[in-house]
């Protein structure tokens, strides 16, 4: 077999420009509108575990929903403006002089989960949202 005949060939004809696709498309379908009392259920509150966090889409939005060792509820936009990954829903979950915090796992940098800002850079801030348990599901509010 030679060289040539290990080649293939593009269903299209060709690959000219494929390596400056767009890493984040735009999606295939809308998101799912609000609902109409502003409130989206995400999961109920026994299957949040505590010191962890969850992602769920909040109006299209993916929202880091965080329940911490003392039952307190918080969430914040999934982004991680430092990595630049969509990952904060997978951070440790911890207490910063009393001030509970969720550190990226990408860079580790961490996030106050009461107001979103950014612990070794003030001027950095990530979306916050509202959050209610109603009847055993925890619900979080659009922003």
């Amino acid at each position: 077999m030679t060289a040539q005949a290990d080649l293939r060939a593009h269903p299209d004809g060709s690959t000219d420009g494929a390596e400056a696709k767009d890493p984040r498309p735009e999606p295939t379908t809308p998101p799912a509108p609000a609902p109409a009392d502003g409130w989206t259920p995400v999961c109920p509150l026994e299957r949040l575990q505590p010191e962890r966090g969850v992602c769920a889409l909040v109006a299209g939005e993916p929202v880091a929903v965080f329940r911490t060792h003392d039952d307190r509820l918080f969430a914040l936009h999934n982004f991680d403006p430092f990595s630049g990954a969509s990952v904060l829903s997978r951070g440790i979950v911890g207490d910063l002089g009393g001030t509970p915090v969720v550190a990226s796992p990408v860079y580790k940098q961490r996030f106050a989960l009461s107001s979103g800002v950014a612990v070794e850079d003030d001027s950095v801030v990530v979306a916050t949202y509202p959050v209610r348990v109603v009847d055993g599901m925890v619900e979080v509010g659009s922003a």
